[in-house]
């Protein structure tokens, strides 16, 4: 009789795994329990409905960094299955892809179809089974099997592997099992901010600004997106996974600076000097003269230094120089709450990452119980990074599994 694998979640990393242990020990018998009727619904709706499948990073040192929780562990495992691995997987079966110039790594056909279709088809082709609606109830260890429960069925397993990302109801019976569960908080999320300076110019961005969090370590540089909610883009949104757990103790309620220039205060004051030495006749407020700051937010920030709308270079004082220095390089804003993006929606929390054995992404507690994915108390910034730890840990526990 062969053995049974099963599998408890048909997204990215229970794919992965379930292709990994077919393909390479057809003698195995490979389940997947979807509870839903659909499988690879993160999938569909990632990058916009494009697929971000992985990140143009291809050191093992450098990829880890991107990960505020993992970073320590999922070197080694990186070591194995890298990005430049799952490019060539993808691309061995068939799905051209492209790297972008934010490096994030996509289908040529800018379709998450390629990939679903990829995943599907190749796990039909290696004789995976699929059940769809099985809502798991339960989860027992009897000698060196395990018993699981759904809504309409009981499955014996010789070997189980969990890849259900964050899902609290798994979460409960992976904690009944003895393991012990990292609270969930929010990790990739929106500031909301409510503040004259940014809430009548919703779609403005800065290239490349600098945005920390007040009474924190945490800092970021890159995009930043204005909103109608408050501030988003790239570098708000590594600041929120880095700094989940510090806005989590807070409550959301917290403080936040933003340097639209990405420049100390003494390069802007100066700047500003010159300006004032040599544009004496123009009217301050009609031009931005920074490249990277746009005539709206420019407009809103001379406002907020109290510089009337009427002044010119030669008019303003020192005082109102080193505001409007201080403006640019310094804005604060009291943020209360986050936006979530809703289906793409992710947490720090899961598996804690102690009980976990690397090499095969085994269980230290149980043998023959395997994690994949976002169920581990592992996440990333936004850009193919959660995707690559779905791709790195299958591959790893489906070897492991195969052998």
């Amino acid at each position: 009789m062969k053995q049974k694998i099963i599998i408890i979640g048909g997204g990215a990393a229970g794919f992965f795994t379930a292709i990994t242990i077919a393909e390479n020990n057809p003698d195995l018998e490979v389940i997947i329990l979807e509870k839903s009727d659909k499988v690879l619904q993160k999938v569909r709706i990632s990058g916009g409905g494009r697929c971000n499948v992985t990140h143009a990073c291809f050191t093992p040192n450098e990829l880890v960094e991107f990960y505020p929780r993992g970073r320590k562990e999922l070197l080694g495992p990186f070591h194995q299955f890298m990005t430049g691995d799952t490019m060539e997987w993808f691309e061995n079966r068939g799905v051209p892809l492209k790297i972008e110039e934010d490096n994030r790594v996509f289908p040529e056909s800018n379709s998450s179809q390629s990939i679903m279709d990829c995943l599907t088809i190749s796990a039909a082709d290696a004789g995976v089974k699929l059940i769809l609606n099985q809502n798991v109830e339960h989860i027992e260890k009897k000698n060196s099997q395990f018993v699981i429960t759904t809504n309409s069925q009981e499955f014996i397993a010789d070997k189980l592997v969990i890849t259900t990302g964050n899902n609290p109801k798994l979460w409960k019976l992976i904690k009944q099992l003895g393991h012990k569960i990292i609270s969930p908080v929010p990790s990739l999320f929106t500031f909301n901010i409510s503040d004259n300076i940014i809430k009548e110019i919703p779609g403005v961005s800065v290239a490349n600004a600098t945005i920390s969090l007040i009474d924190s370590k945490f800092e970021t540089n890159g995009p930043v997106l204005i909103t109608h909610w408050g501030i988003s883009g790239p570098a708000v949104l590594k600041l929120s996974a880095y700094g989940a757990l510090f806005l989590a103790e807070k409550n959301y309620q917290y403080s936040v600076k933003v340097n639209w220039l990405s420049k100390p205060l003494s390069t802007a004051l100066n700047k500003l000097k010159i300006l004032k030495r040599e544009n004496p006749k123009k009217q301050i407020i009609l031009r931005s003269v920074f490249k990277d700051i746009p005539k709206r937010l420019w407009e809103k920030l001379v406002i907020a230094s109290e510089i009337k709308q009427e002044q010119r270079w030669a008019d303003i004082s020192n005082k109102q120089l080193e505001s409007l220095a201080n403006q640019l390089t310094n804005t604060i804003f009291n943020a209360y709450g986050k936006t979530t993006f809703k289906e793409e929606f992710v947490t720090a929390g899961g598996v804690d990452l102690k009980e976990i054995n690397f090499k095969h992404f085994e269980s230290k507690i149980h043998k023959n119980l395997f994690f994949a994915g976002e169920v581990l108390n592992i996440d990333a910034v936004t850009g193919g990074f959660n995707f690559q730890n779905a791709w790195t840990s299958g591959f790893i526990a489906g070897n492991a599994i195969a052998e």
